[in-house]
């Protein structure tokens, strides 16, 4: 919880009377005291002192005056950044298929690590998130539609087949394509490294484009994360960092999961071979674009504990929030307590 700002702030001025008060508290007290010396009436001092320690009668003042400046702080509407429970999300994973994710240098294999790991992460997520899944390899497709359906989702998991190439950019693509039906996104119609929209044939040079959606701020839109987990570098496909300024355009965040080693290895499979190597640099770059996190999982206990923070990172956020609410209760409180105090000692409110 941060410091709080105000909505109506021209409302503070009115904190200049809680000063104002106590000094009038003390002019009653100073006046008071000099009524009773001059009186000479030393039966009611007696009583008064009877009735407990002096410093009784200024606790309820105290809490009526903390009441006060609490409802006036309510009146100008405080706002903060708090954490809070998500009302409502869709996330994509962008799961890797491509060959290279037999390797075994993640027990069993990368594939079977990763998916394993990312149905104990559907296990994790409060059941109201939505779930879809991107699976991409040479090309991107959705494997399975945002759902609350665990089971379902368990069972796109369980059919990924491997396929040759890597095209991230593709997979981010894709991905927004899910998430915002309505903004026309076509990855068939994005050029090499670049996803612009291009004109395809028969279409008429004076038909009306379709509107271009304003860009906001890296990480605003908190109803949406991708979380793409790739194990190899960009073999084919539209550029990554370009498919993140989509995502970066539209608020997304990506995070980005590496599996398998920096160096690289050569893997061999039915009498071909190909050398695979983790593009870190990349992916943290996609990650820093879009406000989203890289992480990097070198075994399948990193793998998991990878998606163990990831899925308690997406059953809350952090937003701002008015909190007038809150102010005005504890003013409540003060003010109750307050008057019960000093009906208790002094058998009234006032």
């Amino acid at each position: 919880m941060t410091l709080p700002t105000f909505l109506w702030p021209t409302f503070l001025w009115l904190l200049v009377l809680p000063p104002l008060l106590v000094l009038a508290y003390l002019w009653l007290l100073r006046r008071r005291k000099k009524a009773v010396v001059s009186y000479g009436n030393f039966v009611l001092i007696k009583q008064a002192a009877e009735r407990g320690p002096a410093w009784r009668r200024h606790i309820p003042p105290i809490l009526l005056l903390l009441a006060l400046t609490l409802m006036l702080l309510a009146a100008a509407r405080p706002v903060t950044t708090l954490t809070l429970p998500l009302n409502k999300q869709t996330i994509i994973l962008a799961m890797d298929v491509s060959g290279s994710m037999r390797a075994k240098d993640v027990e069993p294999n990368r594939l079977v690590a990763a998916q394993n790991a990312a149905k104990a992460f559907l296990t994790d997520l409060p059941r109201d998130v939505r779930v879809g899944i991107v699976a991409f390899a040479g090309t991107a497709q959705v494997a399975q539609l945002p759902t609350l359906s665990r089971e379902d989702l368990v069972a796109a998991i369980d059919a990924l087949q491997l396929q040759r190439g890597t095209a991230t950019g593709n997979a981010i693509a894709v991905s927004l394509a899910t998430l915002f039906p309505d903004d026309g996104i076509d990855v068939s119609q994005m050029q090499w490294g670049q996803p612009s929209r291009a004109r395809p044939l028969g279409e008429s040079a004076q038909e009306k484009p379709k509107k271009e959606r304003e860009p906001v701020a890296p990480g605003s839109y908190t109803s949406a994360a991708i979380i793409m987990l790739t194990d190899g570098q960009r073999t084919t496909g539209i550029d990554p960092l370009e498919a993140a300024k989509m995502a970066a355009d539209r608020g997304v965040r990506i995070y980005t999961v590496g599996v398998g080693t920096v160096a690289g290895e050569t893997i061999g499979f039915e009498g071909w071979s190909m050398r695979v190597r983790l593009d870190e640099d990349t992916l943290k770059q996609i990650a820093h674009r879009t406000a989203g996190e890289y992480f990097y999982a070198g075994t399948a206990a990193d793998l998991k504990k990878v998606y163990e923070k990831l899925s308690s990172r997406m059953a809350v956020e952090k937003r701002e929030t008015e909190v007038s609410a809150l102010f005005a209760l504890a003013a409540a409180l003060f003010a109750t307590l307050g008057a019960a105090l000093s009906v208790a000692w002094f058998g009234r409110i006032a």
